[in-house]
């Protein structure tokens, strides 16, 4: 039965993928007419009128395929600073994020721990979470690029703290919600506080936590493609800001496409390690 589900449904996204191609194919080549065309205007806040001469063709999907294959037939060069293969910007934006949900998940998850462990840390620490929580990520990167005085630093800062709220709420929470009679069992069997967090606790909310790194690393993957638009440099967002100055709208497409599948393919990592523990359960 599941079997017979998954298949129609990679049918039917078949079936919709194909409708949305011929859609977006119809779209642009407006019948025949000549195209789409970008705004003569926007064409000159970039500079780039006087090259194209203010007329610059929406790319159909036949257009991006084509990108997309140059792009992935030769990832990884590097001819100078600002000519570097999408390989190569999204291994420089990968890396920062997974370094700086590295260390939010070192310090959170531990963190967690203890607010969920105990009343009284939960009581004095959470108005700070609070007020910290609904602060954007990016109203944090001048005060790091001023202190840090590193952009690249800078933007791993910032996937820190984009990255610590979801995982440390969710920490809490699992940890607060463990059965009391397993809890009680524990203490009957004296069992000490280290061996009871692992042995007790972190299985139990293992499946919490997880869905908060889930949550954390979607929104870390978000936030470093806004980052990196803003400090420049290398990454997959200064790639995007990048091709936008020189107009290229069938690379800027690819380049969303690519984030959309590298954050898939990070969310469903972690779906299935969330799975595969709840199934130990």
């Amino acid at each position: 039965m599941t079997r017979s589900i998954g298949l129609r449904a990679l049918v039917l996204s078949l079936v919709i993928l194909t409708i949305f191609l011929a859609a977006w194919h119809v779209a642009v080549s407006g019948g025949g007419g000549g195209g789409q065309t970008v705004d003569p205007e926007y064409a000159k806040l970039v500079g780039a009128a006087a090259a194209t001469g203010g007329q610059t063709p929406m790319p159909g999907p036949i257009d991006v395929g084509r990108t997309i294959w140059k792009h992935l037939s030769d990832p990884f060069y590097v001819r100078g600073t600002n000519d570097m293969g999408i390989g190569i910007q999204l291994a420089y934006s990968l890396a920062r994020v997974l370094l700086g949900f590295g260390i939010a998940v070192a310090v959170a998850v531990p963190l967690g721990f203890l607010i969920g462990m105990s009343p009284l840390v939960y009581r004095a620490l959470d108005p700070f979470i609070q007020v910290m929580k609904p602060i954007s990520p990016l109203a944090w990167m001048p005060l790091a690029l001023y202190t840090i005085k590193d952009s690249s630093l800078s933007s791993i800062f910032v996937i820190f703290i984009c990255s610590l709220w979801p995982m440390l709420i969710n920490t809490a929470f699992g940890v607060a919600s463990v059965r009391k009679d397993w809890l009680n069992v524990a203490r009957t069997l004296e069992v000490g506080p280290v061996r009871k967090a692992f042995t007790v606790i972190l299985p139990a909310a293992a499946p919490t936590i997880l869905t908060g790194m889930r949550i954390s690393v979607g929104i870390a993957w978000l936030v470093i493609v806004a980052a990196e638009m803003l400090v420049g440099g290398t990454g997959i967002g200064y790639f995007v800001w990048n091709q936008w100055n020189n107009l290229s709208l069938t690379d800027i497409i690819t380049a969303i496409l690519l984030i959309g599948l590298v954050g898939m393919v990070l969310d469903q990592i972690l779906a299935r390690l969330t799975r595969l523990v709840t199934y130990q359960e």
